[in-house]
């Protein structure tokens, strides 16, 4: 009998993990193909340790070839899904040519884009925290700006390359925040021209206090933590535009900058858009086993699924949630495909957590609460137990260790190519009559 073709789209933590859960089922009736167009894992929650030059770039992403190894995989970029044929259409190569990818199961978990509600000039200006491209890009922009705000001929521009702005008070904007600061700072001492009165950092926020997924406590304690230690939080505040030389705010002041991070909002994936599915909040709305209703064979999970927690409510957004999705998921496609009963996903959040920068962090675990430097090292021990292979775990570690003795590496990460040289022929009449030169050039 032919084996039933489960298509998993996207190699984010709800593809990965369901991904990861047939491998561990070696069922031979399923044949099952993860599509990404990229061919790795990216922990995204140490994102910000990479743009602070706390980790190397390569030690928070996993080759997907090396997690799967009976799953197939097809480095690629959806193009479309047609519901009718069950086929999922993919570039890939050089010349972007397209496959068809036949299905009988196809798991939509596609994850979010960066939303930028529709504010001018921002998508075209704005750093993002969402790939590993955003924070190299981030790490290699405070560099660049620290080396021209040493030289003499930028003292006037040095308001600007050294004003540093992040939108966004939620995990990802505080976590890059604290980092950006912690980075410039420790930096400072190796530009002789630069001093840490003209270091500017500022926080742009929504609500009264950050974190406000922690709570009141825990958010009031982080938004104290990044105030004393020199980070402007501009409270009840949001970006209103993006002018040529900085940011306008709803409070109707203007920062004069060149760098400003976005991390104030996500939106479901575009291909989502094309699909004739039932959606909610854009999102495709999915059952309790995260099907879709009158739709069999078609599933969906984390960012870009609508799943109810039994509560009247959804579950959230979140790498934790997504990744135990994916194992539930994977057991409903083999349980409907074989008659048996299905299993509604219900999960309760164990406990959050974020680093705010100087071996600081806030946390809440089953209900307490933990601030400091217990809750930094909690921050840094969970995740690192999260994180997939032992090779990585081990390389993390490390990198953690040799923080606590060294000082931060401030070297760009650049892909240009090399300039070409083009080898012209040296004449005697270019040399000149120096009989030195002449024996040299002749033995060169």
């Amino acid at each position: 009998m032919r084996k039933n073709r489960v298509v998993i789209v996207g190699g984010g933590f709800g593809g990965i993990y369901t991904a990861l859960e047939f491998e561990k089922r070696r069922d031979p009736d399923f044949e099952v193909t993860l599509i990404s167009q990229d061919n790795f894992f990216l922990f995204t929650p140490l994102l910000h340790e990479v743009a602070a030059s706390d980790l190397d770039l390569t030690h928070i992403i996993n080759p997907i070839r090396k997690l799967l190894r009976r799953v197939q995989f097809f480095e690629g970029e959806v193009q479309s899904v047609d519901i009718a044929k069950r086929q999922v259409v993919v570039s890939h190569g050089s010349d972007l040519h397209r496959h068809s990818l036949e299905y009988d199961d196809i798991v939509f978990a596609l994850g979010s884009v960066t939303n930028f509600y529709n504010i001018p000039n921002l998508a075209e200006t704005a750093v993002t925290m969402k790939s590993l491209g955003d924070a190299i890009g981030l790490r290699n922009r405070l560099i660049e700006h620290l080396e021209e705000a040493d030289t003499e001929c930028a003292a006037n521009d040095r308001m600007s390359l050294l004003t540093f702005v992040v939108a966004g008070g939620g995990f990802a904007g505080v976590e890059t925040i604290g980092s950006i600061s912690d980075f410039v700072k420790e930096a400072l001492r190796y530009y002789p021209n630069l001093r840490p009165e003209m270091i500017r950092v500022v926080l742009v926020h929504p609500g009264e206090f950050v974190l406000p997924e922690l709570g009141e406590e825990l958010g009031r304690y982080a938004s104290r933590k990044l105030a004393e230690r020199g980070i402007e939080v501009r409270s009840n505040t949001k970006i209103k535009a993006v002018t040529s030389d900085g940011v306008e705010l709803t409070d109707g002041a203007h920062i004069t900058t060149r760098t400003l991070v976005w991390t104030a909002g996500i939106a479901p994936h575009p291909l989502l858009k094309k699909v004739p599915l039932p959606k909610e909040h854009q999102r495709l709305k999915v059952n309790g086993a995260m099907g879709v209703e009158g739709y069999p064979g078609i599933w969906a999970l984390g960012d870009c699924a609508m799943i109810p927690d039994g509560h009247g409510r959804y579950q959230p957004a979140t790498a934790q949630h997504a990744s135990r999705e994916g194992r539930v998921l994977a057991h409903n496609i083999v349980a409907n495909r074989r008659g048996e009963d299905l299993i509604p996903f219900r999960f309760n959040t164990l406990g959050l957590l974020a680093s705010i920068g100087r071996r600081t962090g806030v946390a809440r675990i089953l209900g307490f609460n933990f601030s400091g430097f217990v809750a930094w090292w909690l921050w840094r021990t969970i995740y690192l137990l999260k994180l997939p292979r032992v090779e990585k775990k081990v390389r993390v570690a490390l990198d953690w260790t040799l923080d606590m003795f060294f000082t931060k590496d401030f070297v760009q990460y650049l892909h240009q190519r090399s300039a070409p040289f083009v080898n012209t022929p040296i004449t005697r009449s270019d040399i000149g009559p120096n009989r030195d030169t002449d024996r040299l050039t002749m033995v060169h």
